[in-house]
């Protein structure tokens, strides 16, 4: 992601854009940056902001369009060079997960083997929340990481009873997220064989 200095947004308004599907359009130009050794391909990815749009989606807006600039060396069009650098985001955004909410930041020896088997383990760990999200889990729950699933749906205060000799899980009367609970449970006597 190129700084978004003063002579990038000046050159943003002359470009021609190419229109794609998805209400995206994308441009191009040469610019080398004062101090940089030569001219850079920069690559602006513009779209349309919704009535509604947050500012927080974009670094730079300008006339209800969201701007966003890569410079880069790779040889991609715009478009899928946007794909691109959109797939690597996301997979950063996985290992912050998996760094913060599961324990890969503190590796348990200095054993490569041991370290490997580990590392296993937190994927697996990894990918059994993935499915129980996309399986189990109602649609505005699926985007929650552990952290978030641990404190609003996992450590939940409950109480185990038992009602005609059957164990029952009474969830707190002001629990907001009953309703995410009961989906999952009722999901999960779905997967039962």
């Amino acid at each position: 992601m190129a700084r978004l200095t003063r002579p990038i947004k000046a050159r943003l308004s002359g470009l021609r854009y190419t229109e794609h599907r998805g209400r995206v359009e994308t441009a191009e130009f040469q610019y080398q940056p004062h101090r940089w050794p030569r001219p850079y391909r920069f690559v602006v990815i513009r779209r349309p902001l919704a009535e509604n749009s947050s500012a927080q989606l974009t670094l730079f807006t300008v006339k209800r369009h969201a701007y966003q600039v890569l410079v880069t060396t790779l040889d991609l069009q715009p478009l899928n060079l946007w794909r691109f650098y959109n797939d690597r985001a996301a997979l950063q955004l996985i290992i912050r997960e998996l760094k913060g909410d599961y324990p890969l930041g503190r590796v348990p020896t200095k054993h490569f083997f041991a370290n490997e088997a580990y590392f296993h383990l937190l994927l697996l760990a990894y990918n059994v929340v993935q499915w129980f999200k996309r399986l189990c889990l109602p649609e505005e729950c699926r985007a929650m990481t552990l952290g978030t699933l641990r404190s609003r749906l996992l450590l939940t205060p409950a109480q185990f009873v038992r009602s005609e000799n059957r164990p029952i899980l009474r969830l707190p009367v002001t629990f907001p997220y009953q309703d995410a609970w009961k989906h999952a449970l009722k999901m999960i006597n779905r997967l039962k064989l």
